[in-house]
């Protein structure tokens, strides 16, 4: 079982990568869009937690950044009805503790987002997830409910044209852990949060 991944990033596409190792090996390691954003550049060294999927026909390598990423697709794996296709696709829609919050929260609309999720889907996923992932939902920062004004700022930045998973995370970064942010006014918090995608 490989589980770890050291060396030279070659190429890199939308959901996979090429790393050659100090043997000379070189291992195809698909990746969800979030990991793939936040790569070094090819030609540099990276490190990779990774996750072997063997099936019938084919073996695969997935690749995370960080440990609770892969601790997200491996629960994710674990639950009937979850191919490593699904896991790869919500882990591209939602970074790996926003995706916790969303199960643990039981946010089926959050969940449908997600490409091939329907509402029943999204209801089965809460589930038979929700209480797994509560230990990684609660390290996420701003765990606390999202405060007043916050649906509303997403909605907006969605309405110029940023994709949900974008507002959400710019929102949430700005009203990370309450305090001045849960009485922000929402034109206020849309600035701040445009401010945060632009970085």
């Amino acid at each position: 079982m490989i589980s770890r991944l050291h060396g030279v990033l070659l190429e890199q596409d939308m959901d996979s990568v090429e790393v050659e190792t100090a043997g000379g090996v070189v291992y195809e390691v698909h990746v969800p869009a979030t990991v793939a954003g936040r790569l070094p550049p090819s030609g540099e060294q990276v490190r990779l937690r990774t996750v072997q999927v063997v099936r019938d026909d084919s073996v695969a390598l997935y690749g995370f950044l960080e440990v609770h990423e892969r601790d997200m697709f491996q629960r994710l794996l674990g639950t009937t009805g979850v191919g490593a296709k699904l896991a790869r696709e919500m882990l591209s829609t939602y970074s790996a503790r926003r995706l916790a919050q969303a199960l643990a929260n039981k946010e089926t609309a959050v969940l449908t987002r997600v490409s091939g999720v329907g509402k029943k889907t999204a209801e089965l996923l809460i589930l038979r997830l929700s209480d797994k992932v509560r230990d990684l939902a609660l390290a996420a920062a701003g765990g606390e409910a999202a405060p007043h004004g916050a649906r509303e700022a997403v909605n907006a930045l969605m309405a110029l044209g940023y994709s949900f998973a974008q507002a959400d995370e710019a929102v949430r970064g700005v009203t990370a852990g309450g305090g001045a942010g849960e009485e922000m006014k929402t034109e206020e918090l849309i600035r701040r949060a445009l401010e945060r995608i632009g970085r």
